[in-house]
């Protein structure tokens, strides 16, 4: 039987000019002399690291589903919100309108894992969320506000991060949450896909808060098409 001639274009084995001096393949090593590729983490690492979330977390979505909530903070804002406050100077404050049952603090909390330099408010209206969060352990300098975030804001101070997830303070009274944005601070919104209302109203609603974003000259901000869709915006120093 005659060999097959190689098709164009397939991968064959190594090249014999290619070879070191000793008639070894030249793979390059380590310094240590072991192979990178086999060092290299698999792609089953990689997904099953993708797949881990902060324990503060995980507690918080059996809480949302003990509680039967569903309106958390969705892809890949958790992550995101983990990855600003980390950024966070130290003495720095956060803020987060709409607690929910938690998910959001508890992606702002782990992102000051390791810290007790920096603050974390939460403001919630329903009260039954409230208990639910006082009810679960939370680093010593978080708090949970009970109250409708618009009657709060005039008197919580300035906040280095703001994660705007409630209708007040974003559909209603933006304008106290920019206010209480520090010089150099950043805001987030969420759920700002105008495709994902079908009431005219909220569809309204969202449009006004992308338009104040857009247009206020305090702000540099940036629309980010991913997961339920984020507007995040710098107030310039």
């Amino acid at each position: 039987m005659s060999t097959p001639e190689p098709v164009a274009g397939a991968q064959q084995g190594p090249d014999p000019a290619a070879r070191s001096p000793d008639g070894s393949d030249p793979v390059a090593r380590s310094p240590d002399g072991s192979d990178p590729v086999a060092q290299a983490p698999q792609v089953s690492d990689l997904v099953d690291r993708a797949s881990r979330v902060p324990d503060l977390v995980a507690r918080a979505h059996h809480r949302a589903e003990r509680l039967g909530f569903g309106m958390s903070c969705e892809e890949p804002v958790g992550p995101l919100l983990a990855v600003l406050a980390a950024g966070v100077a130290p003495g720095g404050r956060i803020l987060e309108l709409g607690t929910g049952a938690g998910i959001g603090t508890a992606w702002l909390a782990s992102g000051l894992t390791g810290r007790d330099d920096a603050t974390l408010t939460t403001v919630e209206l329903d009260p039954v969320l409230v208990t639910a969060f006082r009810d679960s352990p939370w680093p010593s300098w978080t708090e949970i506000l009970e109250g409708d975030a618009a009657a709060l804001l005039p008197g919580l101070g300035r906040f280095d991060l703001i994660f705007a997830d409630a209708v007040a303070g974003k559909w209603t009274g933006l304008d106290l949450t920019l206010n209480a944005l520090a010089p150099g601070g950043v805001l987030i919104v969420d759920d700002m896909d105008l495709s994902r209302y079908t009431d005219s109203e909220h569809r309204a609603a969202v449009q006004r808060v992308e338009d104040t974003l857009a247009t206020d000259t305090r702000l540099l901000t940036v629309r980010i098409p991913a997961g339920t869709h984020l507007t995040v915006a710098t107030r310039r120093r």
